[in-house]
């Protein structure tokens, strides 16, 4: 009886990736060091309670992990189920969000969502999950489909209609969106024309940016103008271009925040000042805990600690990588490879901006910086891809694979 006992625990344990968990585990515990150090001041000063913004970090993630571990522990198949519901759900929020009194304006941009008096959320972080849930469906039910255009465009459409509502007021959370599912579909896509085009255009893109960043701002002013009236780009978004184009274009105003965490970043030097004894954070850098986070970790860390933090980013994606290359199905596959996708845009997108390599957006580093709504649904994430990860053929028991059990 106890062997059988013990059998079951090895058997509950043995499809666990521990080396995903462990990094997840200790990004989250060195956010919320790096929360505690660039929060501190603030929380002090507007709320009298510098430890504020740690505890609720802490409490939060305490719900995630609980969140993780019971997603983990549902097979994965069982998440089809959740698709078209999770899609629905994402749809009707964004447009309660967006045009009902649902919707809470913050700086003429409606992101959040209130649910009670003071309860509320950012529908975007359900719509990302959402899009993974039904990208990984539909390459599921039509694979041998992912090479022609009809099913690539129906994924493409559907995904777009919450995606243009995100868009309306969350362009970082928009371009997210869109690139998820563009991305799922390349790897799935064995057509050589359209691997092709895909690379075309982000060569495109990237010519793109390097002429809008070399480009004289009076230039790019007179263009962006013209772009406004048409009604493509909104006033405040080409702002953020022209900040990104020279920094200093409006130092005291819309680039107050980058110029800052571009002195962050510039003092930090190799090994940082020291844990804890950043400058800018006091009252400097505008959402020192959360948008500007990595700024705050090159000035005490310097160089070191943001080498060092990439290259535990790169682990987990490389973890990742190797549980969608085990998984039995494709539907798991895409799961994990969708939640790859989600994370890396976001790292990627958040140390361009704070970096100034790409326009200033506000956009939350994964595990490290401060923020409910996003917390909760990546450890959410990481739990269904630790749910692809148990039902490895590889991680049974030794009896099992002698066919002994």
């Amino acid at each position: 009886m106890r062997k059988r006992r013990s059998e079951k625990g090895i058997r509950w344990l043995s499809g666990y990736d521990f080396s995903l968990l462990f990094v997840v585990l200790f990004l989250c515990v060195f956010g919320l060091i790096m929360i505690y150090s660039a929060s501190y001041y603030t929380a002090e000063t507007k709320l009298h309670n510098g430890m504020y913004y740690f505890r609720h970090q802490l409490m939060l993630y305490g719900v995630g992990l609980a969140v993780a571990i019971i997603a983990s522990l549902i097979p994965h198949r069982l998440f089809v189920w959740l698709v078209w519901p999770g899609y629905a759900a994402a749809v009707i929020c964004m447009i309660l969000t967006d045009f009902t009194k649902l919707g809470i304006n913050t700086n003429g941009q409606t992101r959040w969502m209130r649910v009670t008096s003071t309860i509320s959320f950012q529908p975007a972080e359900l719509v990302k999950v959402a899009i993974i849930l039904l990208t990984a469906f539909l390459i599921h039910r039509h694979t041998k489909e992912m090479n022609g255009h009809r099913w690539p465009l129906i994924i493409l459409g559907l995904c777009a209609v919450p995606g243009l509502l995100v868009l309306k007021n969350n362009l970082s959370s928009g371009i997210i969106i869109m690139a998820i599912p563009v991305a799922m579909i390349m790897l799935v896509s064995n057509k050589k024309e359209r691997r092709i085009a895909f690379w075309a255009l982000f060569a495109l893109g990237l010519a793109a940016m390097i002429v809008i960043k070399t480009m004289p701002l009076d230039t790019l002013i007179g263009i962006g103008e013209r772009i406004e009236a048409t009604g493509i780009l909104k006033a405040y978004q080409l702002r953020r271009l022209y900040i990104w184009n020279t920094p200093m274009y409006d130092a005291r105003g819309d680039g107050y925040q980058v110029v800052q965490g571009l002195y962050a970043i510039g003092s930090g030097g190799v090994f940082g000042k020291g844990l804890g004894a950043s400058l800018q954070k006091l009252g400097f850098v505008p959402e020192s805990a959360n948008d500007m986070i990595f700024a705050i970790l090159c000035e005490e860390l310097g160089l070191f600690g943001a080498v060092s933090l990439i290259i535990l980013y790169l682990f987990l994606l490389y973890r990742m990588m190797m549980i969608a290359n085990r998984s039995r199905d494709v539907f798991g596959t895409m799961l994990v490879i969708g939640v790859m996708g989600h994370i890396a845009l976001q790292v990627i997108l958040h140390i361009g901006v704070v970096s100034g390599i790409l326009p200033n957006t506000g956009v939350t580093l994964p595990f490290v910086s401060y923020g409910g709504t996003a917390s909760l649904f990546y450890m959410g994430e990481i739990g269904i891809v630790l749910s692809v990860g148990r039902d490895n053929p590889e991680m049974v028991l030794p009896e099992e694979k002698d066919g002994k059990a």
